[in-house]
């Protein structure tokens, strides 16, 4: 502002707050009084911290913290924050309006682990190949500055501050211009359920930003119906948006946000973006555990709050079919989960208001109304792969043409289709959970890791539950970064190449009969009994039916003749795999495991359920 730059700083029962002045060093060395108004703001104007300068706040105590709202800051969570001036970066592609929602191909990647530099820089290098192979959508997990130089990102503090490590605000800005000018979208996963261990001072001086009497699994709750706690998650939806140019956000685990108002947050949060950009293509996802739909709802075929929801109902179903596990959540899943599959294809979620008995009570609404594009589905994520005790991925799993066959059915069905770094050419790298913590406080997270894996059969025996890695060895972090090297074999190579054609058909053939309003209950399904087998099909634009049939046996499957009432050689042929699968199916058998894709005209089925 004129005369300087205005300092603020909501800290309502706070005695006495100081600003802190860095000297060269980045080291507190003069400190300005500031004063508190009405509202429990305290605030300072001054001409003596320009941008590229140290500052901070000094509590009564004495204790220095860096800003909250921090930009940048001179080291870790526990330095001082740097003054940014916020308009300094001329961009590029200033004129970038994003791509529409139906476009969406996500990539989801770890900034620390997808590139050999680890960085923003590192992404840079790879958004030819990633364009290339057909993703539209590049998805970060979190980047909000958290304690140590390692994580997930699920630990930040400062929630408006790049990961210095990663290359900081700069560098994620020339990330962000970098793949805009190639076409390619930017997702930033956000977390507005709690803060990290490590360097969140926010307590310290507003203890009224959290409802100590509140639980989450990772804390007390944060207090939204605070005024000043509520505008400061929203400003940083929108300031993501707004001062990086992020294409949308997703929402991590929003059943774990204990809003206690009338008005949840995700929906005020959702409003305001949805009012704040309107010239722009601006979108968000949910992870929610609760199957829940109001927040997905469509007006006219388009998004009134939310994009799309993380389904992870499809994932555990397909989980379940390649690997055959039965424990924790796969419990659910064990029995019917090739019904289950065509259910959450053709319909979104499998729970609509039935049993969980994982979870010991009903979960879900109906969801079968909603377009298929309000779901996001995968085959794997991170938490999927690093919530395994050894990172496992699904390539090391479940057999190779089993995953292949539900790989095509990933990227043609028309849902929007997420997939994991490396994925695309069946990459075997661990994804471990990783943290850079010491002391007490890394003991306790190496102990409460291993401890997590007691109830599993296989880590019953505490000397079982020592081989599970250390997250704060650097080795385990190591361990997970990506092997490049292994496109140059000819395995991956092929898979990387089938993966290319696949979404390059999809871009082409099935994209453009997403776009507009789809007609409500699109998908229909149907699974014979005591087969791994299905088919499933959805009413697009223009009157198209998009059919899949699947066979995710070793056996044989006879399509029943009271199913099929239409001529299996009409329409088009989008995908077979493997060869020979679309001439088994024209005589009415479909061997297996092996799927069939086709585009007609009109429905070649009977007897199926919408």
């Amino acid at each position: 502002m004129d005369g300087g730059t205005e300092f603020r700083l909501w800290a309502p029962s706070a005695p006495s707050i100081q600003l802190a002045l860095g000297d060269g060093a980045g080291k507190p060395a003069d400190f300005l009084a500031m004063e508190k108004d009405a509202g429990g703001w305290w605030r300072v104007v001054t001409d003596r911290v320009r941008p590229g300068d140290a500052y901070g706040f000094r509590l009564e105590s004495g204790l220095v913290v860096p800003d909250p709202a921090s930009r940048r800051q001179v080291g870790d969570v526990h330095s001082l924050s740097v003054l940014v001036d916020p308009t300094d970066y001329e961009w590029k592609t200033a004129g970038w309006n994003g791509r529409a929602w139906e476009e969406s191909v996500f990539y989801e990647l770890h900034t620390g682990t997808f590139s050999p530099s680890g960085d923003f820089a590192g992404i840079v290098e790879k958004l030819d190949y990633l364009k290339d192979t057909g993703i539209t959508a590049i998805e970060l997990l979190p980047v909000a500055e958290f304690g140590g130089r390692r994580g997930w990102g699920y630990d930040g503090v400062l929630l408006y501050c790049p990961h210095d490590v990663y290359g900081g605000e700069a560098g994620l800005k020339r990330l962000v211009d970098a793949a805009h000018e190639r076409g390619l979208m930017v997702f930033l996963d956000v977390v507005y359920n709690h803060f990290g261990p490590d360097g969140n001072y926010i307590g310290s001086y507003a203890p009224e930003f959290f409802h100590e009497e509140i639980h989450t699994p990772w804390g007390a709750a944060i207090a939204y119906d605070e005024q000043p706690v509520r505008d400061f998650m929203i400003d940083n939806a929108l300031f993501w948006l707004e001062e990086y140019r992020i294409d949308g956000l997703r929402l991590d685990a929003i059943d774990s946000i204990k809003d206690t108002t009338d008005t949840p947050l995700v929906k005020e949060l959702a409003a305001r973006v949805r009012e704040t950009f309107p010239g722009r293509h601006v979108h968000i996802t949910t992870e929610d555990d609760r199957n829940i739909t109001w927040h997905i709802e469509r007006a006219n075929g388009q998004p009134i709050l939310v994009s799309g929801e993380w389904n992870d109902d499809f994932h555990h179903t397909a989980h379940v079919v390649a690997t055959h596990e039965e424990e924790g959540y796969y419990a659910d899943y064990s029995r019917k989960s090739v019904a289950q599959m065509a259910k959450a294809l053709a319909t979104g979620f499998v729970f609509q208001g039935n049993h969980s008995q994982h979870r010991g009570r009903e979960v879900g609404v109906s969801s079968g109304h909603l377009p298929p594009t309000a779901f996001v589905n995968f085959l794997q994520n991170h938490d999927q792969i690093g919530n395994r005790a050894f990172g496992d991925r699904l390539a090391d799993l479940a057999s190779r043409r089993v995953v292949e066959c539900l790989q095509a059915i990933l990227l043609l069905s028309p849902q929007i289709p997420l997939i994991f770094m490396g994925e695309e050419f069946g990459a075997t790298d661990p994804f471990c959970f990783f943290t850079d913590f010491d002391g007490e406080l890394g003991a306790a997270v190496r102990e409460g890791r291993r401890a997590e894996f007691k109830k599993f059969a296989a880590f019953h025996d505490e000397d079982a539950r020592k081989l599970i890695p250390d997250p704060n060895a650097e080795t385990t972090f190591e361990a997970s970064k990506l092997d490049w090297s292994a496109i140059q074999r000819p395995t991956y190579r092929r898979r990387l190449e089938m993966v290319k054609r696949l979404l390059d058909k999809r871009q082409r053939l099935i994209v453009p009969l997403l776009r507009g309003e789809l007609p409500g209950g699109c998908g229909e399904h149907h699974v014979s009994d005591d087969t791994l087998a299905f088919v499933v099909a959805w009413h697009l634009k223009d009157g198209a039916v998009l059919h899949l049939f699947a066979n995710l046996d070793d056996e044989p499957w006879a399509l029943p003749s009271d199913v099929v009432t239409g001529d299996l050689t009409c329409g088009e042929l989008l995908h077979a795999h493997p060869k020979g699968a679309e001439e088994a199916l024209k005589t009415g058998v479909l061997p297996g495991p092996s799927v069939v894709f086709r585009l007609e005209g009109q429905k070649l089925l009977t007897g199926i359920a919408r």
